[in-house]
């Protein structure tokens, strides 16, 4: 089997015509990153005398130097496992798993986050969420007793979901982690995947609170700074899984301005990013072209026959062509994290992440 990643496989978001070097190539690098304590970003030293090791305050997440990069890199792995069947890797992953998923390090991680209960607000709760969603999509006893195991964790973030994160009164715009549109859409999805129709319920309010009434949106401004998501495209990948295709379309002539002249353009152009940057956070910009790329080629989709709709299908490939290509790095600044983003946009129509209404109109 051809195992190249074409433009035809990013095109179709599926994996069935993966071969085993593919899916070695995507499991590499969040396989061994899951269980590389350092380098690790450290977010708090309380004394001259340090803090604990990562480790010892995460033993389930303490890899991919953050805990959100580790724990979507588990969800990376499980989503391989889960459509591969037959994943080269799979007794390597299986072990890795087991080796920290444990009840007791889970009720540590627990711990950690009733103590600290805005830790990884809404980017790692997000992630989190995602991960039960995928292991709710795997029929297999290794799922249902890692599901099982991470449930104390995964009620935690839950909870804090719906108490500290859809409560807020504005959103934040931004192109980090702090990225409301983003972390509801991770919702989202897991609780239409998961059956929670209570907390979609509450997304799509919120969604609709926070970006209903936006005009106009300042496409040109983007990226700014080391963006690796679009605010733009990021809104617009939320709002089509709370409309159907009408109101999406109809939302969509108000948000964007004409986004196929100058200087609203800009936004379909891929960011460029040396083959070796001289900052490490400078491969966000990777990131930034393969989360467009998904964003892109999911709001085309949406639109139908909207004029926008080709131009910015297009963009997807561009964008997915450079993202892809730059993606799997040797450098921990993206190699800890960057192959869980191509996964998300190659396996992006397997289940999991999808809108939730019905498209209606054409």
């Amino acid at each position: 089997m051809d195992d190249s990643i074409d433009a035809d496989r990013v095109r179709s978001g599926r994996s069935d015509r993966f071969g085993p070097e593919t899916w070695r190539r995507l499991a590499r690098q969040p396989l061994d990153a899951v269980d590389t304590e350092f380098p690790h970003h450290v977010r708090q030293v309380d004394s001259p005398d340090g803090g604990p090791r990562p480790r010892e305050r995460h033993p389930v997440f303490y890899g991919c130097y953050d805990w959100h990069s580790s724990v979507h890199s588990h969800w990376a792995l499980v989503r391989q496992l889960r459509l591969a069947g037959t994943h080269p890797n799979r007794a390597d992953i299986v072990e890795s798993v087991d080796a920290r998923l444990t009840p007791e390090n889970v009720r540590r991680e627990v711990e950690y986050l009733e103590a600290n209960p805005a830790f990884e607000k809404p980017y790692g709760w997000a992630w989190l969420l995602h991960l039960d969603a995928e292991l709710s999509l795997w029929d297999e006893e290794t799922a249902e007793r890692w599901r099982s195991t991470l449930e104390p964790l995964t009620r935690t973030v839950r909870s804090l979901v719906g108490s500290e994160f859809l409560t807020q009164e504005r959103p934040f715009r931004v192109g980090t982690h702090g990225n409301s549109a983003f972390a509801l859409h991770c919702v989202h999805d897991y609780a239409r995947t998961t059956g929670d129709d209570s907390v979609q319920s509450a997304v799509a309010e919120t969604a609709e609170a926070f970006f209903g009434g936006d005009e106009d949106y300042p496409v040109e401004y983007e990226p700014l700074g080391w963006d690796f998501l679009s605010p733009a495209l990021t809104e617009a990948d939320l709002m089509r899984r709370v409309y159907d295709r009408a109101e999406f379309r109809a939302w969509a002539d108000r948000f964007f301005p004409d986004v196929t002249t100058a200087p609203y353009d800009a936004l379909l152009e891929p960011a460029r990013v040396g083959s070796d940057p001289e900052e490490g956070v400078a491969l966000h910009l990777v990131g930034l072209n393969v989360s467009k790329a998904w964003a892109l080629a999911g709001v085309a989709d949406a639109l139908g026959d909207h004029p926008y709709a080709d131009p910015f299908e297009e963009s997807a490939h561009r964008h997915a062509e450079l993202g892809v290509e730059q993606a799997f790095t040797d450098d921990y600044a993206g190699s800890h994290w960057l192959s869980s983003f191509v996964c998300y946009l190659l396996t992006r129509n397997d289940g999991g992440i999808a809108p939730a209404r019905t498209p209606s109109g054409s």
